[in-house]
């Protein structure tokens, strides 16, 4: 299929890809923590006629350096950006704290039809890096709506952070102590996917290794279930917090952290997933 790709730099760094031929679907794709443009994953899926834009939504110019008191309004500006490029549909496919993302974007905007959530939480966490004034500490919401910070989960800083023989950390642990130290914090801090009008689909690992994604997925079912709305769970008890879809290329490991799963489990998670992403998206790639 021929692409079209379009370099972006302002309100944010990022590609819009679409077919030649245009299309009615547009999927926003963001990255985790590492920050990147998802550069690979956009041209997949726009190799299956969806128009696709993949954005830097912190760490980059006029953009706070860390997960810290992000807009959430960069992925309403980005909504704006696939309408007006023509998309009709619109889906978001986030992975980790993108997860977390998508999934409060569709809660405040109507526009957002699916949420593919790769390994996500079910609640709002703290910051992960600096914000603008450069400080970690005193932790902050990760996100802000209006200008005012949403209701987060801070994390326990008793745990220990290095592992025995120096190697890659699984931080799992920390955030599982963390939700238990601040247990009286996590109500105001769920997110509240029952009210989101967008067809929900979830993909978690049993092994991930990062947070608990897996109990995080079942307890976004849970409130999307008991609200008789959409959604739908896929998972795999040994895969871990990076899933990868067909024809993505594998990820190295980490010198810092331990991600769980293996990438044959994590590869079978993402082809396990894939079918059901198409689908959603109204794709017949």
């Amino acid at each position: 299929m021929q692409l079209t790709e379009h370099e972006l730099t302002n309100p944010w760094e990022g590609v819009l890809i679409t077919p030649l031929a245009g299309s009615d679907v547009g999927v926003l794709v963001l990255a985790g923590s590492s920050g990147r443009i998802e550069r690979e994953r956009a041209r997949i899926l726009a190799e299956h006629g969806i128009a696709t834009l993949a954005i830097r939504w912190f760490g980059g110019p006029g953009q706070s350096p860390g997960i810290c008191e992000v807009p959430l309004e960069t992925f309403i500006n980005a909504i704006d950006l696939l309408r007006s490029s023509g998309a009709r549909r619109i889906g978001i496919l986030g992975v980790s704290k993108g997860a977390e993302a998508a999934l409060l974007t569709a809660v405040h905007d109507p526009r957002v039809d699916l949420v593919i959530a790769l390994s996500p939480t079910s609640r709002v966490w703290c910051n992960v890096g600096p914000g603008r004034d450069g400080k970690r500490l005193p932790y902050r919401s990760s996100w802000t709506w209006r200008e005012q910070p949403l209701p987060f989960v801070p994390m326990d800083d008793t745990w220990p952070a290095t592992q025995p023989n120096g190697g890659p950390v699984a931080i799992r642990g920390w955030y599982e102590l963390s939700e238990t130290t601040f247990n009286h914090l996590v109500p105001s801090a769920e997110i509240p996917v029952e009210k989101a009008q967008a067809d929900l689909l979830l993909v978690a690992g049993g092994d991930d290794a990062m947070w608990p994604s897996l109990p995080f997925a079942e307890q976004l079912a849970q409130r999307r279930r008991s609200a008789d709305v959409q959604v739908e769970l896929i998972t795999r008890h040994d895969a871990g917090h990076r899933p990868r879809l067909p024809g993505e290329s594998p990820v190295s490991a980490s010198p810092h952290f331990q991600y769980g799963g293996t990438p044959e489990a994590d590869a079978l998670l993402g082809a396990a997933a894939w079918r059901h992403i198409l689908d959603a998206l109204g794709s017949g790639g």
